[in-house]
């Protein structure tokens, strides 16, 4: 995925195992712009939540130098 800011949808997420803690595994949609429709895997740092309340929710997909983050938005 090109370097950008990107608007996304959470279409799945799933709860990982990390040691002492858990993590937030997500599939993203993108919703706009020239990657529209393409989606994306990734794993948190940290868990984001439960996964049924984040199916369903924005997002702001920021990618920086080939490396994704992202921000569920409330």
């Amino acid at each position: 995925m090109p370097d950008g800011t990107y608007d996304a949808f959470v279409i799945n997420a799933t709860d990982l195992p990390s040691g002492a803690d858990r993590t937030t595994a997500l599939e993203l949609t993108i919703v706009s712009g020239a990657q529209r429709g393409g989606t994306l895997a990734l794993t948190a740092p940290h868990w984001l939540g439960e996964p049924v309340d984040l199916i369903g929710m924005p997002a702001t997909l920021t990618v920086a130098h080939r490396v994704p983050s992202v921000r569920i938005d409330t």
